[in-house]
């Protein structure tokens, strides 16, 4: 599919708050194969509202392509919120498990590499480590590209999350107005 609007195909992020109910995640990626969009990856959680979850998705494509999937995700009746927050000043972070082999002889090389990454080994066993690492994409690409050599067993990645820095200007009305504070 080619730009129609002049915009280049781009990883595109997009939040959704959705209703914490059975089916939700069928129907909300239903939706999104139905119009034949790739979801890169897909990140959902519990929000801070109780019955409420909300879901990262990042999809492939042009400023269109990110449209459309925004615009069918909000006629979807268990979809309370949806933005693209591709353009935002966003926090966006992964976190992935790896589990790689370790010898007595490449063991301190490994632990070696998951300080300079600032990660965490979180499983030790005779002949694997577990590392932990959250980071944005980049950063989990680079330790997984380094630690191939030691030959990766595993590796689980929870997909992108993200979140808009600061508050929005109307939250932060609201929260004045309620005499909450930040």
């Amino acid at each position: 599919m080619s730009p129609s609007d002049g915009s280049s195909p781009t990883y595109h992020t997009i939040v959704a708050l959705v209703r914490d109910q059975p089916g939700v995640l069928s129907r909300v990626s239903g939706v999104i194969r139905r119009r034949n969009f790739n979801i890169a990856s897909l990140s959902v959680g519990h929000s801070e509202q109780e019955g409420l979850s909300r879901m990262t998705f990042v999809v492939y494509g042009d400023d269109e392509v990110a449209e459309q999937v925004t615009k069918q995700l909000r006629k979807l009746v268990d979809v309370v919120k949806v933005s693209d927050i591709t353009r935002e000043n966003i926090v966006a972070r992964e976190l992935a498990l790896i589990k790689v082999r370790a010898t007595p002889q490449t063991r301190s090389e490994i632990i070696q590499l998951v300080d300079i990454f600032r990660a965490n080994i979180v499983d030790v066993a005779p002949e694997s480590l577990i590392i932990e690492v959250t980071g944005d994409e980049d950063k989990i690409e680079s330790l997984i590209r380094l630690l191939r050599s030691f030959g990766i067993r595993e590796v689980m990645r929870s997909g992108r999350l993200a979140m808009m820095r600061g508050m929005p200007a109307e939250a932060e009305g609201g929260a004045r107005e309620r005499g909450e504070s930040a």
